[in-house]
């Protein structure tokens, strides 16, 4: 499930997992597995993305939608000591707000230290972010009305936790939230939750809704995205 929140995409591992632990079957929406795959989605827009395994230890993803306003590019690299991955991403809202987003951070999986209370793979996530962009801010007298771009820019960190509980060897629920401030009155937000199905060892369908708000803007959707995965 692609997200498409601000900065929630550059993640560097600091966790003593090794390559093994990860080559080991996952759970397709396990956001720790190194895979090649192309998908496509519906939440307002078409989405396109995809990743190619470079090998069983890199990794590249990217994600479009239709009209190119919102993009990521990024990708992993498995060490022995852990896993290192990088994003930068754009998002535009209806307003004329947008902004570009650059994050680094960290996915640790619980599950490795036994920890899955409820059979939920918990992955808690911490790390730094850097916005630019614009924001929406209103004229002074007499023309309040009138909408006003401002360039704005942050440094920050955020913090949050993605979980997955399967529900059968088919059905896998999940759920997500978090949140980041940083200089400049900086402050956003994320949650949401959905459902996995999976068709095959290559294919999965699952359906979603999050709402993410920032300085920026607002974003509430529900969507549904279909992947193939490549042997």
């Amino acid at each position: 499930m692609q997200l498409n929140n601000q900065f929630l995409c550059l993640f560097i591992s600091v966790i003593s997992l090794n390559i093994e632990a990860f080559a080991t079957e996952k759970n397709p929406e396990d956001p720790t597995k190194i895979v090649t795959k192309l998908g496509i989605g519906y939440n307002e827009q078409f989405t396109f993305s995809g990743s190619i395994g470079l090998d069983e230890t890199r990794m590249i993803n990217m994600s479009i939608n239709d009209d190119g306003s919102d993009w990521r590019l990024g990708g992993s690299w498995l060490f022995d000591f852990g896993i290192v991955n990088f994003n930068v991403n754009r998002n535009e809202y209806n307003d004329g707000a947008h902004n570009n987003g650059y994050s680094i951070g960290t996915f640790i999986p619980l599950s490795y230290f036994g920890f899955t209370p409820g059979g939920w793979q918990i992955f808690p996530m911490a790390g730094y972010h850097y916005t630019n962009g614009e924001v929406v801010t209103t004229g002074s007298a007499p023309y309040h009305s009138d909408i006003i771009l401002m360039p704005s820019s942050s440094h920050g960190a955020y913090i949050g936790a993605f979980g997955l509980k399967s529900l059968s060897d088919y059905w896998t629920l999940m759920a997500f939230g978090g949140g980041a401030r940083g200089s400049s009155d900086y402050a956003s937000h994320w949650y949401g939750t959905g459902i996995s199905y999976k068709i095959s060892n290559n294919q999965s369908i699952n359906t979603y809704g999050f709402i993410s708000d920032s300085n920026y803007g607002e974003n509430k959707k529900i969507g549904i995205s279909y992947k193939y995965e490549f042997e």
